[in-house]
């Protein structure tokens, strides 16, 4: 009995030796997406394509400490632009049959953020208790650490963290809309760094039987930027 007790007891520790909590997980993140170095930054603008159904989409995202960032899409030469000046953000979608700018709303602002650099996302949903640690997963082979972010409306994102370089390597991201659910799966590839700033250069996503995917080229930092650049007139 007494050995089995010792037995236990050493399973017991060495489990939780091993176990890491969402904290520290959160923390390697940030340290492995090296947003120590982004910090020092006041600009980064990064150029690349959006491929779809077979066509290429010129696009570009602007981004200026601490909070302000804009996408633009080529589409047939018209802009499909989305723009967030760290108070309101607007979108302008030709292909919604405007190109009147419309106020976006809270959720979609949400979104785009995510997309900004200078803010660590994984870091800010921890500090306002959105994160939920589900345990272990794989992606495509490789062991990874699955957290939901709950956000707004119901809405969630799953995120799987890689447990060697704790590396995002894949978001699983469910929407609900007018009674209706989407699920849209996005993985990202060929984490390189530029200039500076460590980003997968390759994000591949798949929803509702549709893929694109994302390619960047070219990544600048320090560029002026006025803030008029993230200003929609109206």
């Amino acid at each position: 009995m007494k050995k089995l007790v010792t037995a236990l007891a050493g399973i017991i520790l060495v489990t939780s030796l091993n176990a890491q909590t969402l904290e520290e997980i959160v923390k390697k993140y940030s340290a492995a997406n090296k947003y120590d170095q982004i910090s020092a930054l006041s600009t980064i603008k990064i150029t690349g394509k959006m491929s779809m159904m077979g066509m290429e989409m010129p696009m570009e995202l602007w981004m200026k400490k601490p909070d302000k960032i804009k996408s633009v899409t080529n589409f047939n030469g018209q802009e499909i632009v989305s723009a967030f000046d760290g108070t309101k953000g607007y979108a302008v979608n030709p292909m919604t049959g405007s190109t009147e700018p419309v106020e976006m709303s809270p959720e979609q602002i949400k979104q785009i953020e995510n997309n900004n650099l200078f803010q660590d996302y994984l870091a800010n949903y921890l500090k306002e208790g959105k994160l939920t640690l589900l345990g272990d997963d794989n992606v495509n082979g490789k062991p990874v650490f699955k957290i939901e972010a709950a956000l707004d409306g119901g809405n969630k994102i799953d995120l799987f963290v890689d447990k060697d370089k704790y590396l995002i390597l894949k978001t699983s991201t469910t929407i609900n809309q007018g009674g209706m659910s989407m699920t849209a799966d996005s993985y990202m590839t060929d984490y390189t760094e530029n200039n500076g700033v460590f980003i997968p250069m390759r994000t591949t996503t798949s929803a509702n039987g549709m893929e694109f995917t994302i390619a960047f080229d070219k990544v600048e930092i320090n560029v002026p930027m006025d803030d008029s650049i993230f200003t929609i007139k109206q």
